[in-house]
């Protein structure tokens, strides 16, 4: 998850739940009339089902929120549509890759957008939407948290802010990844703030929604492209390569299929060269892995790859009538997400949100994991549920460090409200209530 952008969306302008295009700019004016000063941000619009078919555009924020800048992220983070005075901010974008004159952006255009408006919130600001996310994560029983960081969806100032604010505790144990390539001194602040891995949202592609996410063969709906690949493999392969030979995990954001290949290409070539044990014994991992052929599922088995997937990317865009199918033809669209196949073949998975793109709902995420749009590729109930929990620990090679509950072990629990078993509750899809939250031993305030 991302904590800052989940906190921005927690205690500002959401527009996940926007029906239409007319619904969104009516929130966004709304806004723009309670908070009357500083940049406007909101994220989570989504004009895949919207009545007027088209998203956003900068006329319509213009109209709304006048000289203010405004970023609103597509619901997949990989675009937004932003205001003129945004544009303003950004020196050169226009001639940036992924610029559209109608405020549309994508790719580097896109990052360069996001960065200027997240560069623009006060200190003050951001450290509330990160008390927020903290906050909200207690309330929904989530004791740890894995923070993906990076010079394109935050910076190094944010994560150890964040750092700061969740070791102050007792609270949400909070576990910090940067990604950013070695050969861009990306190692370095993983070393210096000792945090999980030098990956997370180190991308390697964008999102399917955006068009963005790089297939080995075009979109469906766009035969003109087949997404980009945002870096060459030789940088990978140094990537994989500094961090094996430093014992860091790498990680890796990779949708599509050729950026998931490209990525199971360079940890082979490291695999060559240094064995596989060195590559084992750092578990790198993939961020999302939507797209995984059986051949690369037998690859990430082999050399102990983790499958870290969100089941609420299915639950929202996946089957045969959903946003995947449209982006890719139904075939293509049914072979997204493949959990069980990854489970059965024993890649170790850990479910995540990846929120804001969707909420924090660790009990929706297990159920969504079952309840798989395509027929027989979900995950048994308590493999979702060891998914959810043990798995976590697991993708941060941390297994041992909260294990089953014994007299002596680390004391991370959450006690939940209902009359079911847990059986039951997988069975019934039930969402009990968290009514405490322990992390290390410490009983954590709920407010």
């Amino acid at each position: 998850m991302h904590a800052t952008a989940t906190g921005l969306a927690l205690t500002g302008l959401d527009l996940h739940d926007s029906s239409s295009l007319a619904d969104a700019v009516a929130s966004v004016a709304a806004h723009v009339r309670r908070v009357p000063d500083g940049v406007v941000l909101g994220t989570g619009w989504d004009e895949t089902g919207w009545p007027e078919g088209r998203g956003l555009t900068r006329a319509d924020l213009d109209a709304v929120a006048g000289d203010r800048p405004v970023y609103l992220a597509r619901v997949d983070v990989h675009s937004a549509t932003v205001s003129t005075a945004l544009l303003d901010l950004v020196p050169g974008i226009r001639s940036l890759p992924g610029f559209g004159e109608d405020g549309r952006l994508r790719l580097d255009a896109h990052h360069a957008a996001r960065q200027a408006a997240y560069g623009a919130v006060s200190t003050v600001q951001r450290r509330a939407a990160q008390r927020a996310t903290l906050a909200a994560a207690v309330e929904l029983g989530i004791g740890s948290l894995h923070e993906m960081a990076g010079p394109e969806v935050s910076s190094a100032a944010d994560l150890a802010e964040l750092l700061e604010i969740a070791a102050e505790g007792p609270g949400p144990r909070l576990l910090g990844y940067w990604g950013e390539l070695s050969e861009r001194g990306g190692l370095a602040l993983v070393q210096e703030l000792g945090l999980a891995g030098a990956g997370g949202d180190l991308f390697c592609d964008g999102a399917l929604g955006s068009h963005t996410a790089a297939l080995a063969q075009p979109y469906s709906d766009r035969p003109d492209t087949a997404g980009a690949l945002r870096f060459e493999t030789a940088s990978l392969v140094e990537h994989v390569r500094a961090c094996t030979v430093a014992g860091i995990q790498a990680g890796f954001h990779c949708i599509g299929d050729a950026a998931v290949g490209q990525v199971l290409e360079a940890i082979g070539a490291v695999v060559d060269e240094l064995g596989v044990a060195a590559v084992r014994a750092c578990r790198h991992r993939l961020e999302h892995v939507e797209m995984a052929a059986p051949d690369v599922i037998a690859r990430m088995h082999a050399w102990d790859v983790v499958a870290s997937v969100q089941p609420a990317f299915d639950a929202a865009w996946g089957g045969a009538e959903g946003m995947y199918a449209a982006r890719l033809g139904v075939e293509r669209a049914l072979a997204c997400n493949p959990l069980a196949d990854l489970a059965d073949a024993g890649v170790a998975l850990a479910l995540g949100s990846d929120a804001p793109v969707t909420p924090m709902d660790p009990w929706g995420g297990v159920h969504a994991a079952v309840d798989h749009r395509t027929p027989a590729s979900g995950l048994r109930p308590f493999d979702a549920f060891d998914a959810a929990t043990h798995g976590g620990w697991y993708a941060v090679r941390a297994e041992h460090t909260a294990g089953p509950l014994a007299v002596g072990a680390p004391a991370d629990l959450a006690l939940w409200a209902t009359g079911e078993t847990l059986s039951q509750v997988l069975a019934d899809r039930a969402r009990p209530a968290c009514r405490q939250l322990v992390v290390a031993g410490e009983p954590v305030d709920r407010g």
